[in-house]
């Protein structure tokens, strides 16, 4: 592809560095910003800025945040002795587009993955541990994705916890197994979270 100007050029590089943006749709979108007002394209870069280097990943649950404590975790109505533990913070947005969860969340940032080379120490396990025993937790839902890796993870993070005087649940399995969580439509969800049943390792 020959370019007319290194500076689009650099910039086409850039952009299709993004997933599931190839070559020629990052032309497009480049050359769309050049078409813009120019403030608009400054409004777009600043909020990629901002993105970047101001959010933080919250102190409790690692939920991404634009404070130390998210808004979850700083809502005093929710419920401190549950907590719902999932993958990473799409599976978050969408167990709470359903208005159906009251409670917290652990957003562990991956699932136990050695093809991908991903152990349970990459993993935000030990934060885990410590809310346990200061809120005095009496559930964890495993939300986890229904998939090979989201079994082994659950497995182990329910051998860890399992002499703790608290109650395992799963989400129901209404989610289709090899099905990613943030992929899945709200009823499925809002199904899955009121029909929980008791963690088994049966179930793995």
């Amino acid at each position: 592809m020959n370019f007319p100007s290194k500076i689009l050029e650099k910039s086409v590089e850039e952009i299709s560095q993004l997933p599931g943006i190839g070559k020629r749709t990052a032309l497009r979108l480049a050359l769309h910003l050049l078409e813009v007002p120019k403030n608009q394209a400054d409004n777009l870069a600043n909020s990629i800025s901002q993105l970047v280097h101001n959010i933080k990943h919250c102190k409790e649950c690692n939920n991404l945040s634009d404070t130390e404590v998210c808004i979850i975790c700083g809502n005093s109505f929710r419920d401190d002795k549950t907590i719902c533990v999932v993958e990473d913070v799409r599976d978050v947005m969408a167990i709470e587009n359903t208005h159906q969860y009251q409670g917290k969340y652990h957003v562990l940032g991956g699932r136990i993955s050695p093809m991908e080379g991903i152990s349970a120490s990459d993993l935000c396990i030990f934060p885990l541990l410590e809310r346990i025993k200061e809120k005095q937790v009496v559930e964890i839902i495993f939300a986890l994705s229904a998939t090979i890796e989201g079994d082994t993870t659950m497995f182990y993070l329910y051998k860890l916890m399992k002499d703790l005087k608290i109650k395992f649940t799963t989400i129901a399995r209404g989610i289709g197994v090899g099905d990613e969580l943030e992929y899945t439509d709200e009823l499925t969800l809002i199904r899955s979270l009121q029909n929980r049943v008791p963690y088994s390792q049966d179930l793995i």
